[in-house]
């Protein structure tokens, strides 16, 4: 029996020898990281300069792309070396630093977004009180709260972890996973399967439930309500209920295949499938928000079409 300070190294196996497919598959990552960053950067400075866009829901999209650029900043780097290498291993701090990040991205990403319905369910279901109740500090509250816990939470989570005894080093992913490390402990793991469904529930569970019920007083004010208000609502809720959706989908099969055998699913679908809310939501929600958001859409086209 091996204690987990005693694994130097942890084998990432899924990787396979693609000859010169790999400089195709690092070009193609890389593109991809490239696009996300430019198009998160690009609709947070747009948002920061102009003094039409300083509404608080403007300011939960900054936060939301912030969150994104950090996700994509702990996978991308590391997916692009392991592509070109030739021997497909990481320490252990790196594996644990990984899975933080990554953990901490998924739960800040999943409140933030129950932020932002909360924030439309205001605006539309009260919007006389919007201004008072939607104040700056309860803006840097709800922010902070957000981070705070996302943060928190898998620091427990990564302590509970790196404490197991590990008897095996393999993981079968193209990057660490908190759960495919639990699987390698050859001790008892009742606490942090406890403390990962407790987790779960208050990460995953309570926002969506809480998303949820905003929809349905949202829903509820637009069909008693007048057309301008059913418009807005559409206008304004879409994005954020595609978001919601996307992430959801990514997240709810990521889960799955976690915790079961996909074999009859080819490898590289799975692969694909596992990296899904990782990889599309920071580069969906820019693209949606940005097109779908007239004052967004309406400054964009200013900036482009400008006489000069």
């Amino acid at each position: 029996m091996t204690n987990s300070t005693h694994v130097p190294l942890f084998k990432l196996a899924v990787y396979s020898d693609t000859g010169l497919l790999r400089y195709f598959y690092f070009l193609l990552l890389l593109c991809l990281y490239v696009l996300i960053i430019c198009a998160n950067v690009a609709v947070m400075v747009l948002i920061c300069v102009s003094r039409s866009l300083r509404e608080p829901m403007y300011v939960f999209l900054c936060s939301l792309f912030v969150n994104e650029l950090c996700g994509s900043a702990a996978l991308f780097p590391s997916l692009l070396v392991q592509v070109l290498s030739d021997v497909h291993t990481v320490s252990a701090y790196f594996c644990y630093t990984q899975i933080y990040f990554l953990h901490s991205y998924g739960t800040v990403e999943y409140i933030s977004l129950a932020v932002m319905s909360y924030d439309r369910y205001l605006a539309i279901c009260c919007p006389l009180q919007y201004s008072t109740r939607m104040t700056s500090k309860r803006i840097g509250l709800l922010i902070a709260a957000a981070w705070s816990y996302g943060l928190l939470s898998c620091l427990i989570m990564i302590c509970l972890s790196s404490s197991l005894q590990l008897c095996g080093d393999i993981i079968y992913k193209v990057y660490c996973d908190n759960y495919s490390v639990v699987k390698l402990s050859c001790s008892d793991t009742t606490l942090i399967n406890i403390s990962g469904l407790i987790s779960s529930l208050s990460t995953v569970g309570v926002p969506l439930v809480f998303i949820l019920f905003t929809y349905i007083k949202i829903l509820g004010v637009c069909f008693s309500g007048s057309k301008q208000t059913r418009q807005k609502a559409v206008a304004t809720c879409s994005p954020h209920i595609a978001s919601v959706l996307n992430f959801s989908f990514g997240a709810s099969f990521e889960l799955i295949q976690a915790r079961s055998t996909m074999s009859s699913v080819p490898l590289m679908l799975r692969i694909f499938l596992s990296l899904y809310w990782l990889l599309c939501q920071p580069l969906f929600n820019p693209l949606v928000y940005g097109l779908n958001l007239s004052k967004i859409r309406i400054l964009c086209k200013s900036l482009l079409f400008a006489k000069t």
